[in-house]
């Protein structure tokens, strides 16, 4: 759907090219180009350069036209086609020749050189990623990555809203799967190679994934039909605890590294050290995964304004265990939770 346009997101992003000294952003990453124009790709072919001051360009594949023309922010809007009869070269190489072009005005621009991961594009079944010719062709480019981490940390009002949004689709999707669960049902995920049948006394995991309109919301829920076995009890009994701790933990200024430490310390004490081989917090927002990482080498603070996905777990050798998570808004007051499903193992019936 289309939003009004985000200013304050926008001003921080040119605050810190002030005072990175760089004069515009070039950005292919579809969470980065849906960051600074609104627009959402369909299949991850399109770029943005945004300058320190101006309009920002959106290098749009032509069949997006309409999508571009009801959601993206900037006027300036450049089209290629997806195969062109007298360019036989991939569309890529077209929306490189339209970036180049359009950051040609530019003495220093960042680049995503250590882009990690990326978000998916709409059609999400096969990310478009960079070729050499699209890191040769901005030579002499500073790394952009720690930028619009920086920049993205932080949520507007505008992108709080957005995630509520995501979080209360999940929260009703679980509530409509946990009136329908019946024993004997099998789980299953796309392209799973194996099945497990649902039983009354076992929590039944959902890894959840919503998006809505390019932002995300990253949930791990549990239902169970009857009465949890009693292993699960005695797991469930010291788990919540500890994710109770990390969420209270997680106030302004309260230390990422100590996060990760109290989260880890808390499972070992219940028999499992080393657990769990994820990230137990990370940033949630035009990506499901995005910085900041609670990790003890990494340092970093909690700050008002984020958003983060807090989630502890303890796996079994052979099968089965718990994680709970869910989203919280980081507040002045501490943190607030965006969905509206219950945590721990929910009841059925």
């Amino acid at each position: 759907m289309a939003w009004p346009r985000d200013e304050a997101k926008l001003e921080r992003v040119r605050s810190l090219l002030v005072d990175a000294q760089l004069d515009a952003l070039v950005v292919r990453a579809p969470d980065n180009v849906l960051y600074l124009t609104n627009f959402w790709g369909m299949k991850g072919y399109d770029a943005c350069v945004f300058p320190r001051e101006g309009e920002p360009v959106l290098i749009c594949l032509e069949a997006s036209a309409e999508d571009a023309e009801r959601t993206a922010w900037t006027a300036d809007v450049r089209f290629f086609r997806g195969y062109d009869e007298a360019d036989p070269r991939p569309p890529i190489a077209r929306t490189l020749d339209a970036a180049v072009a359009a950051a040609a005005g530019y003495d220093r621009v960042g680049v995503e050189l250590s882009l990690g991961t990326q978000a998916a594009d709409r059609m999400v079944g096969e990310p478009t990623t960079y070729t050499k010719a699209w890191f040769d062709s901005f030579r002499g480019a500073v790394d952009a990555t720690p930028l619009l981490s920086r920049a993205r940390a932080i949520k507007t009002a505008q992108e709080i809203e957005r995630l509520r949004i995501a979080n209360e689709i999940a929260a009703e999707a679980m509530e409509h799967v946990r009136a329908r669960l019946e024993a004997g049902m099998r789980e299953s995920e796309a392209a799973a190679i194996w099945h497990l049948p649902v039983t009354e006394d076992e929590p039944v995991l959902f890894e959840i994934w919503v998006c809505a309109d390019g932002y995300w919301a990253d949930h791990t829920k549990n239902l169970v039909l009857a009465r949890l076995r009693e292993d699960y009890e005695e797991l469930l009994a010291g788990l919540v605890p500890v994710y109770e701790a990390a969420v209270d933990h997680c106030r302004p200024g309260a230390s990422l590294g100590e996060l990760d430490r109290l989260v880890r310390d808390g499972i070992a004490k219940l028999g499992y050290a080393g657990q769990p081989s994820h990230p137990i917090c990370h940033g949630v927002g035009a990506r499901a995964h995005e910085p900041p990482y609670a990790h003890q080498a990494a340092g970093g603070t909690v700050e008002e304004g984020m958003v983060l996905a807090i989630e502890p777990g303890v796996y079994w050798q052979g099968g089965g265990g718990l994680r709970l998570e869910d989203n919280f808004l980081i507040t002045k007051d501490g943190a607030q939770k965006l969905s509206s499903f219950p945590d721990g193992v929910v009841a059925c019936r």
